[in-house]
């Protein structure tokens, strides 16, 4: 049998044809660590994936680049999704990418930054939003699993600071896919119960797939519109959740969440004997503050009074009467003075005074003084006023040499 003789071409053609027509190269999912990433002007992306043994180039084109929801960069684990084709040229294999994803960890840190951001630009971590933990609370809410290591952590530190202080353990799970929705709706009921002061999320450590659902966003708005405040207990140290970042204070541990929220009962007591001083020291000066003002309210009081008040009106009402009095008895003096003189001087020239020393007073028919002789006229009647009485005359003019 005579074998064909192919080209190099034609050996590139062939074998790409038969990847392309494999069911399985057409959609195949490789994972593998990124390296060589490069974007290219043209929106095209090239690199490989690898693992410990094996490395194979890949290009993604740019309707796909352009879906990318991150930008890969060297070193990051992920999934390939794709189809497995030979680049004729060079008689190269290659995948050609249509998604790329995170992988395991990577993924999860991906997700977690993406809604970190979001977040913080909604303003859920600025510290205006954050409410105040109370220094001495009479009651503490616990949301945690009710078998964990966190709930016993923090028992026995409340048991140890101070026994006066209530707590509420309201159980929730804290691993899993139903964590979060358990967390918001303890939370809930905790946030709506009057006596409790302040709430502690908690939960021991673990991996970050573990505390996931921490890093909850349904989470993440219970916690930032809760009345109540709230100390994120999750994880150790190291551990950095979304819950941490929204709560109003962030703890290490679920211990140290407890040491934070109740305070010791010797600080209490202390606080407790130095407020009593504060207070009666405060009383004291009060008082005796009230005890000045009230003594210059009397003597205003005092000086004031409506009683001398009233004597005052009434000496001065009395003074001015009698000056008025005074007054109108020199005026009248002085008025009777002066009439009495008018009096004399009216007496002096009253005509009837006259007539008394043995004169009498002529007047007409119009009561008008006669003095003149030339005024009569003969037949002439007139009025004759004497001493004792009042004539009537006619006249009759005689000639005098």
């Amino acid at each position: 049998m005579i074998m064909k003789v192919l080209t190099v071409s034609g050996l590139n053609s062939y074998i790409k044809k038969s990847f392309d027509n494999d069911v399985i190269l057409n959609n195949v999912h490789v994972k593998g660590e990124i390296s060589n990433f490069k974007l290219h002007t043209s929106g095209h992306c090239y690199f490989t994936i690898k693992d410990n043994n094996s490395r194979v180039n890949c290009v993604m084109f740019q309707e796909y680049t352009e879906r990318l929801s991150f930008l890969p960069k060297e070193g990051d684990n992920v999934i390939i999704k794709g189809r497995v084709s030979v680049y004729e040229r060079d008689g190269a294999y290659q995948v050609y990418a249509r998604e790329i994803e995170l992988e395991g960890v990577g993924k999860l840190y991906y997700e977690f930054n993406l809604l970190k951001e979001k977040l913080e630009k909604e303003g859920l971590f600025s510290q205006e939003h954050k409410k105040l933990i109370p220094e001495y609370p009479q009651c503490v809410g616990v949301i945690t699993s009710p078998t964990g290591a966190a709930i016993q952590d923090i028992i026995n530190v409340a048991s140890r600071r101070n026994i006066g202080v209530k707590l509420i353990i309201n159980p929730a799970l804290v691993q899993g896919k139903d964590a979060a929705s358990s967390v918001i709706k303890a939370l809930d009921e905790l946030d709506k119960r009057k006596d409790v002061d302040t709430i502690i999320i908690a939960r021991g450590g673990g991996s970050i797939e573990e505390l996931w659902p921490f890093n909850n966003e349904e989470l993440a708005y219970a916690i930032y519109k809760c009345k109540k405040p709230i100390i994120s207990g999750v994880g150790h140290e190291i551990d950095f959740t979304i819950c941490d970042f929204v709560s109003d204070m962030r703890a290490p541990t679920p211990s140290a969440a407890a040491e934070l929220a109740i305070p010791l009962r010797q600080d209490m007591m202390s606080r407790n004997i130095i407020a009593t001083r504060e207070l009666n020291s405060t009383m004291k000066d009060f008082l005796e503050k009230q005890k000045r003002a009230l003594n210059d309210y009397k003597f205003i009081l005092l000086n004031n009074s409506p009683q001398n008040y009233i004597v005052n009106q009434y000496n001065y009402v009395e003074n001015l009467t009698n000056k008025i009095s005074h007054t109108m008895e020199l005026y009248l003096n002085k008025e009777n003075e002066r009439l009495s003189r008018l009096k004399l001087i009216l007496n002096a020239a009253n005509p009837l005074n006259v007539v008394q020393k043995g004169y009498a007073i002529l007047e007409d028919k119009d009561k008008r003084v006669i003095s003149d002789i030339e005024a009569l006229k003969n037949s002439q009647f007139i009025y004759v006023t004497l001493k004792d009485g009042r004539v009537r005359v006619n006249i009759e003019v005689e000639d005098v040499d």
